[in-house]
Order: C-alpha cells, then structure tokens, then sequence
C-alpha cells in the first residue's frame, strides 16, 4: 500500500493538473507543450438532485458536509489550498486537505485530510472501520512503526477506530480515526511532527457536530433477482473496459430517483442512466413501512471478484 503521505502529495499533484485541466487555461510547469488533456471517467450525478461526498466545502474555518452529516471547526487560522481529484472508481475521496495558512506553521502545527472510503466498492477486503484500519495497519510498509494499536474510542458522540504511527526517519507522525456513515469509512488523518500540536488536532475533533435530518436506508448489494421487479440493461455506443461504480436512491415507490456516478464515461453515464430510470425495485419496509435506500451498483468489468448478486 502507498504511504499515506505519498499517497496525499499525488493527490495534490492530480488536483492541479485537473484545475488546469478544468479552467482551459495555459499553466506553466511540468506539462509539455503540446500535450492534449482529454477528459477521461468522471465523477457525475443525474436525477433529483441532492448532496454527493465530495460536494464538502470549507468557508469561515469550518468544514461542512451535507452528505455525510458532518460539520467540524477547524479554526480560522486553517485554510485548503487544494481541491481533491475526483472519487477514483473504487470509491477512494479526498474530501478535504487543510493547513494553517501560514505555511510556514505547516510543519509543527501539522495538516488535516479528511478522506472516505465507499464500502461498496472497496478494493481491499474489509466491510467496515475496524476491518479498513486493521487492513491499513497489515500493509504498512517497514519504516512505519505503530504506536497506538487500533482502538476504539467515542468523540463528539460518535464511535471511531484510532491508529497512530510513525515514521522514525522522517520524524512524522501520523493519527488515522475512521467512523462509518452511509457505507462509507470517513478518515480524519493528522500528519505533523510534533506530538502535543498533534493531540491538539485530534482534541478538535470534539466540536464537531452532526445536523439533524434523514438519509436513505443504506444496504450493500440490495439489487437482487429478489428485489429487482423490472430491469432495462444499458446500451453503449462505443466498447469500454473500465469499471463504472454507481450509487442509487430508491425511493418509497421503488423508482430510481437519484444516479451518482464515482467515475464514468459521459457516454456511459448516459446510457446508463437512461436504463436505471426504467428500473424498478420491490419497495424496501423498515418497521412496516416504506423507506428509501441507497445502495450501489458495479456496471462493467471489476477489479476484483464480487459477490453481488446482480450487475
């Protein structure tokens, strides 16, 4: 498994070239003259509209997310430089990366990443917080040394699964808390290298709060022969080989009313979208009554073996 750190500094690298990408404008650095971008799979939504992951956003110190309920004050001394690349298609966000404004804090006052994992689409084989951070611990690499095993602990009301570790060389430290909503681990990682800035980070954890409000009904492989009543296949114009995750909402009727594709061709977003809003699903009852539910679909080759009972 790549580092987290390394992992995070290509994560920035990405984000920049897709900025420039976006804003079509001519940026100096290390792209070669005459080198053609081209928008490849992408991260869309179709349907009634709603919050996504990624649609996160910093403003005024403090971190909001819709999607996943979360808001959390970071303090106004702390800024994002940098917008995450788009969900990777096996579910894998950078949500948020901040620092102190001042950069030059950065290095002993520490930074912020917040990340989550799509339960659905994982490609390590794990099905929840615990499972992802045990995992996480098994594959780090030889000059990481653990120094808090993963534990259990409750902030801001909430469980999550805490893992610190170190890397001796570079005198960095890493505390890694991970909790679960929607199907997804959310990760609040704090790299820095002087421990006390470090506790105080993970202390700050303690203002966040989570609005009221519902969210659909979340279930891991719920389209089944059992559960599909009627299904349309998607049509695509042209042969492609990369595997297309997609979550859906159900609502209380059993029609598709939201699409979120995580990475997509426009050309197969739309053709699978034409199809799922024909589907039709057997409504899901919790206590008696109708719900929405949320759940995920896998649309051409896999990267792994699946266990779903319906593609």
């Amino acid at each position: 498994m790549i580092p987290l750190l390394l992992r995070l500094l290509v994560f920035v690298a990405a984000s920049l070239l897709v900025d420039a990408a976006a804003h079509g404008a001519a940026q100096p650095g290390p792209v070669p003259a005459g080198l053609i971008l081209v928008k490849g799979a992408w991260s869309s939504a179709a349907g009634t509209s709603t919050s996504l992951p990624e649609d996160g956003t910093i403003s005024n110190g403090r971190y909001d997310n819709a999607y996943f309920g979360l808001e959390y004050a970071v303090g106004s001394d702390w800024t994002q430089r940098y917008e995450g690349p788009p969900p990777s298609d096996s579910g894998y966000y950078v949500l948020a990366q901040i620092e102190p404004k001042d950069s030059a804090l950065a290095a002993t006052t520490g930074h912020i990443l917040i990340a989550a994992q799509d339960l659905f689409f994982s490609l390590a084989p794990v099905h929840s917080a615990p499972e992802l951070i045990g995992y996480f611990q098994q594959h780090l690499s030889a000059e990481y040394r653990v120094e808090r095993a993963p534990t259990r602990v409750r902030i801001a009301n909430r469980d999550f699964v805490r893992l610190d570790y170190v890397a001796n060389v570079a005198g960095l430290h890493w505390h890694v808390l991970a909790t679960e909503i929607r199907c997804h681990v959310v990760q609040f990682v704090f790299t820095g290298s002087s421990p006390k800035s470090m506790e105080r980070l993970v202390a700050s954890m303690n203002t966040m709060i989570q609005p009221g409000g519902s969210a659909p009904l979340c279930l891991k492989d719920f389209a089944t022969p059992a559960t599909v009543l009627e299904r349309v296949d998607p049509v695509f114009s042209e042969p492609r080989f990369n595997p297309v995750p997609v979550r859906i909402v159900i609502d209380k009727e059993g029609r598709v009313k939201h699409i979120h594709f995580l990475s997509a061709f426009p050309e197969q977003a739309k053709s699978i979208e034409e199809a799922l809003l024909q589907w039709r699903f057997k409504p899901h009852l919790l206590d008696g009554q109708p719900v929405e539910v949320e759940t995920g679909l896998l649309f051409g080759r896999s990267a792994r073996p699946s266990t779903a009972a319906l593609h």
